[in-house]
């Protein structure tokens, strides 16, 4: 779970903008390094359905099987990057310094996450309804998130009303 050079560069300066908005900073070490990971991690890698679910989390090349995205053919299976559930784990896996998610889905992820009422840079944004998930990114503050979104995308950030149906803020307590 090495964080290679170009990251690495990003978390410093993650750091710095990190610190310019202290309002809304995370409440614990953690949580700090899950945000720096996120921003550092922006443009880094393409979406990939499935991707990030390898053994170990990191990115990898995804799968066709249930891919219903816009492009086609499928080009998961020759792309090596995240899924936004792959995205979160190796966040957290990185920031928790191991895999405190596990490999799963979103559906799976949240089970091993709280609630919050009031959201903290570093907590995770699902998307779904109690039943089933769809979606899930790792909230910066001020409305805003660092997510794996979509085929055709890489690493960004999105408003949370990016998409209609957010379920709520979820927090690891490891």
């Amino acid at each position: 779970m090495g964080i290679s050079g170009a990251i690495r560069g990003r978390l410093v300066l993650a750091a710095v903008v990190l610190g310019l908005a202290a309002g809304s900073a995370p409440v614990n070490e953690e949580l700090a390094r899950v945000v720096s990971i996120a921003y550092a991690a922006q443009g880094s890698m393409p979406y990939s359905w499935g991707g990030g679910h390898a053994t170990r989390p990191g990115p990898s090349k995804g799968t066709c099987r249930g891919y219903h995205g816009a492009i086609t053919p499928c080009p998961a299976a020759r792309t090596r990057g995240f899924d936004c559930s792959g995205f979160t784990r190796w966040v957290y896996g990185l920031a928790f310094d191991g895999d405190v998610l596990g490999r799963g889905n979103t559906d799976d992820h949240i089970r091993r996450l709280r609630r919050v009422d009031v959201a903290q840079p570093g907590d995770l944004v699902f998307y779904g309804n109690r039943r089933r998930t769809h979606h899930v990114g790792v909230y910066v503050g001020g409305g805003k998130m660092i997510d794996a979104f979509a085929t055709g995308t890489r690493i960004r950030m999105d408003d949370v009303s990016a998409l209609p149906d957010l379920l709520g803020y979820y927090h690891y307590s490891g």
